[in-house]
């Protein structure tokens, strides 16, 4: 099935245009323009949900159609398609509103994903105008209390170590404090990040870095950001992300990772609530809730002298220790139900529960990945499922065939046995089905049971 989002290709190499069109033109509508001036007017006339365009080329380069993208009373995003050499300007086209560059010479499979992401994020964008625009409309607004979508509320029972957290999540919203998420990795702390701003009533926005991502330098920026002529590329001021929180929140995902020197700038924002951009004097003041997270023994940095020990303690004026998904059994069943409806929606599918031999099975194994993994397995069983009911069958065999794995972090008497990855076991079926569909992908996705889109996505994936 065709997706029917819009799609405007421009770049005056032919070849590289009718490649990329070639490609995507089995999921999407598409059409191309060789040059920018033709590619703005064809937006004068035509309405689109992505550009996807070149940065140099003659008569009109792609800013000049970033720009007239942004004349659109409904907005398309925006790609830059750039040589290593021009990297820079296509980084202050994203400052400008451009969702993302894709280097040449284009990976299709990596252009795919991004173009989805963009596609996503796009539709998320007008979802929560819709949403905005009704609780304006509404005369009084619901008091937040349900948690964001992948958090199952525990009950009061004492032995659930998830009562505890929620309980402190609740106390520790409304204040101002800074606060800790650790835990292990697939734990949710984003979630609950965005959860914690969401019952904080801060007016500003949820603001969210991913300081792994960034070398030290980009991060610098990224959070303080810069002025005009402060480097290479840094053709205008920039607002980095401590002023667009500004009354919200700011979520440092992996802490545990900056470096040095940014620790330092980290500490005096903490301390004094002020900054000034990179290559500027004029300091700037923002009042800003921080909430950091990470999977690492901050401790144990401080101890070997990686890690600032009084930006470790400005850090963690509240801990918030999430437990691992192996320890909170009885919430595993409300997620697994949680996802299979979130899944068979997204994706078109008649999928409305799970047999109970099959539940007891997901229950019992011990997810050393945690709720991002059993979200993984969800999704795997839901697109790949023969029936209304998810079966054992469908268990990826990673998972069904466990036997007796050890918990992170525990003693081991014994070798662990190899275990395949459900994302392994996937593959092999599809590789299966093509196989027996002599490389025909709309047959095999018959074979499976799934769209042909999801079939080019989860092999975009692989």
């Amino acid at each position: 099935m065709k997706d029917s989002a819009r799609i405007l290709i421009v770049d005056d190499e032919h070849n590289t245009r009718e490649a990329m069109a070639r490609y995507l033109r089995l999921r999407f509508n598409v059409a191309t323009a060789a040059d920018g001036g033709e590619a703005i007017e064809l937006l004068k006339h035509e309405d689109f949900d992505l550009v996807l365009t070149d940065l140099r080329m003659p008569k009109a380069d792609g800013m000049s159609v970033l720009e007239a993208t942004a004349s659109k009373a409904n907005r398309p995003a925006c790609i830059l398609l750039t040589a290593y050499g021009s990297i820079g300007d296509a980084v202050a086209a994203v400052k400008k509103g451009a969702f993302d560059f894709v280097a040449k010479p284009v990976k299709l499979d990596k252009l795919e994903a991004v173009i989805d992401a963009a596609l996503a994020a796009r539709r998320k964008a007008a979802e929560d105008k819709a949403a905005q625009a009704e609780a304006t409309v509404a005369a009084t607004a619901p008091a937040v209390a349900a948690p964001p979508p992948g958090i199952v509320l525990p009950t009061d029972d004492p032995a659930n170590p998830m009562t505890k957290v929620m309980s402190l999540v609740k106390t520790v919203a409304p204040t101002r404090s800074t606060v800790l998420l650790t835990g292990e990795s697939g734990t949710g702390k984003e979630v609950f990040a965005r959860m914690i701003h969401d019952w904080s009533g801060r007016t500003g926005y949820f603001v969210p870095v991913h300081c792994a991502a960034l070398t030290a330098t980009l991060l610098e920026s990224e959070l303080f950001g810069y002025e005009k002529g402060a480097f290479t590329g840094a053709a205008e001021r920039h607002k980095g992300r401590f002023e667009v929180a500004d009354h919200g929140t700011l979520f440092l995902d992996e802490i545990g990772e900056i470096d040095p020197a940014t620790q330092v700038k980290l500490l005096r924002v903490l301390e004094t609530r002020s900054f000034e951009r990179v290559g500027g004097t004029e300091t700037i003041k923002v009042d800003v809730r921080l909430v950091a997270a990470t999977n690492r023994d901050l401790r144990k940095m401080v101890s070997e002298g990686t890690f600032r020990e009084d930006l470790f303690y400005r850090l963690s004026v509240v801990n918030l220790e999430l437990p691992p998904l192996r320890d909170r059994k009885s919430d595993i069943p409300g997620l697994i139900h949680s996802f299979i409806a979130e899944f068979a929606r997204e994706n078109e599918r008649d999928v409305t529960g799970i047999a109970p031999d099959a539940l007891a099975e997901l229950v019992a194994y011990p997810w050393p990945g945690n709720i991002r993994e059993l979200r993984n397995c969800i999704e795997c069983m839901v697109v790949l499922a023969r029936e209304k009911i998810l079966r054992k069958s469908d268990i990826p065999e990673a998972v069904r065939n466990h036997e007796n794995p050890v918990p992170p972090g525990s003693a081991a008497t014994a070798p662990e046995p190899e275990i395949e990855t459900f994302e392994n076991s996937e593959r092999k079926l599809i590789e299966k089905a093509l196989a027996e569909c002599n490389g025909n992908r709309t047959q095999a996705a018959k074979l499976l049971g799934i769209s042909r889109r999801t079939l080019h996505r989860r092999l975009a994936e692989q």
